[in-house]
C-alpha cells in the first residue's frame, strides 16, 4: 500500500514516477495499463508503435483532479516499459509488409513471387505471436487481481487481450469509438491486420454478445453489408447518422441513452484515437475528416458508467508520435479519463 501522505497531486508531474506523474509501482498499482508497440499491417500513416514512451512523457503535464472521478487516481495506476523484442519484431515485420503492400498495390499476382508470398506467411505468423503474447501477458495481470488496459501500437493489437477478457468475465459487449468499421475479412491479405480487428473478435470471441460501434465514416460496402446481416450482435452508429438526427432535432443524450440500451451489463471500450476529430490527433495512422470532441466521447463514457454497466477493459490505439506532441498530449488526456472511469466502475 503506497502512502500518499507526503504526495502533492497538486505539483508538477515528477518524472521519475510513473505514468501520470504517480508514485505507485505495478504491485501497487490498481490498474496496470500493458503498452503494445506493434504497428505492421498499417496501411497508410505509421508512428504508433513508439507512442507509449511520449504519452508518458504528456501525461505528467495532465492534472490529477478529474471532477466526475476525483479519488480514482488513488487506487494507483501503473505502466509498464514497453517490450523492446515486441517492438523490435514489430519493427522488422513492418519494413517485410511495405514492400508486400508495395507489390500488391501495383497490381501484381501475389502467386507469381515466391518471396512475397513467403512474406505474407511471415506477418501473418507474426501477427498470431503478437496476440499470443498480449494474451498471455493480461491473463497474467487479470488472474492477480489488476485491472488493465492495452495501449497501442494499432488498433489489430488488443485482440489477445480481449479474449482474456471473455474468459474472466463471459459475456460482455464492445463499444467502439473509431472511424472505420475495422471488419474487413483479412485486409491486403493480413489476417490480423489492424482493419480486421472487429471481424477477427465477432469470429473468436463468442462471449461477445453486442458490438456498438460510434464515429464510423470510412467504410467498404462489404462491411456494411457485414452490418446488415448480423444485426444481432453489431450496431453501428455511423458519423453522418448521428450527425443528421441531431439536425433534425435529437440531442446527443437522446442518441447516447440508446446507445446504451444496446449494451449488456459488462462493456469494454475499444477507442481508436482517429475516432476523434483529426484536428486533436492529425498524426494517426487513417485520420478522416469529421469525428467526435473529446468532450462528447467523455460523456458518453460518464453516462455508460452512471447507467451502472461495468467497465471491465479498455483499450486505446493508434497514438501517434509527432515532433510537437500533441497527439500524445491528447491521448495522454484521453488515457487518464479511461483509467478514472474503470477504477470507479470496478469498486473494491
Amino acid at each position: 500500500m503506497v502512502d500518499l501522505s507526503t504526495f502533492d497531486p497538486n505539483s508538477a508531474g515528477n518524472p521519475n514516477n510513473n505514468i501520470f506523474g504517480l508514485p505507485f509501482t505495478e504491485d501497487d498499482a490498481r490498474l496496470v495499463i500493458l503498452p503494445i508497440p506493434w504497428e505492421v499491417t498499417v496501411s497508410f500513416g505509421s508512428g504508433t508503435a513508439r507512442s507509449a514512451e511520449q504519452i508518458m512523457s504528456a501525461s505528467l503535464q495532465v492534472d490529477l483532479f478529474d471532477p466526475a472521478y476525483a479519488e480514482s487516481w488513488k487506487a494507483g495506476f501503473f505502466m509498464r516499459e514497453p517490450d523492446k523484442k515486441v517492438l523490435l519484431k514489430s519493427d522488422y515485420l513492418r519494413k517485410e509488409a511495405e514492400l508486400y503492400i508495395d507489390y500488391i498495390s501495383k497490381g501484381e499476382i501475389l502467386g507469381d513471387n515466391q518471396f512475397m508470398c513467403r512474406t505474407l506467411k511471415e506477418v501473418n505468423e507474426g501477427s498470431h505471436y503478437l496476440n499470443n503474447w498480449v494474451y498471455q501477458q493480461t491473463k497474467a495481470l487479470l488472474e492477480s487481481g489488476k485491472l488493465v488496459a492495452a495501449l497501442g501500437g494499432d488498433h489489430s493489437t488488443p485482440l489477445g487481450y480481449m479474449k482474456a477478457i471473455a474468459e474472466k468475465h463471459g459475456d460482455f459487449g464492445i463499444i467502439q469509438i473509431d472511424a472505420h468499421c475495422d471488419l474487413r475479412e483479412a485486409y491486403e491479405g493480413f489476417k490480423y491486420s489492424h482493419a480486421s480487428i472487429m471481424y477477427n473478435v465477432l469470429q473468436e470471441i463468442p462471449q461477445l454478445k453486442k458490438l456498438v460501434q460510434l464515429g464510423i465514416r470510412d467504410y467498404s460496402l462489404g462491411e456494411h453489408q457485414l452490418i446488415q446481416e448480423n444485426s444481432d450482435r453489431i450496431r453501428t452508429y455511423f458519423d453522418q447518422e448521428i450527425r443528421v438526427r441531431q439536425y433534425e432535432g435529437e440531442t446527443f443524450r437522446q442518441i447516447v441513452d440508446e446507445v446504451i440500451d444496446h449494451l449488456p451489463q459488462k462493456v469494454y471500450i475499444s477507442f481508436d484515437i482517429d475516432g476523434l476529430d483529426p484536428k486533436l490527433c492529425p498524426n494517426t495512422g487513417t485520420p478522416v475528416q469529421g469525428g467526435f470532441e473529446t468532450e462528447q466521447v467523455f460523456y458518453l463514457f460518464d453516462r455508460i458508467a452512471k447507467a451502472g454497466k461495468q467497465i471491465i477493459g479498455f483499450d486505446l490505439s493508434e497514438v501517434s508520435t509527432s515532433e510537437n506532441a500533441w497527439d500524445a498530449n491528447v491521448g495522454a488526456r484521453v488515457l487518464f479519463k479511461l483509467c478514472n472511469l474503470m477504477v470507479a466502475s470496478n469498486p473494491l
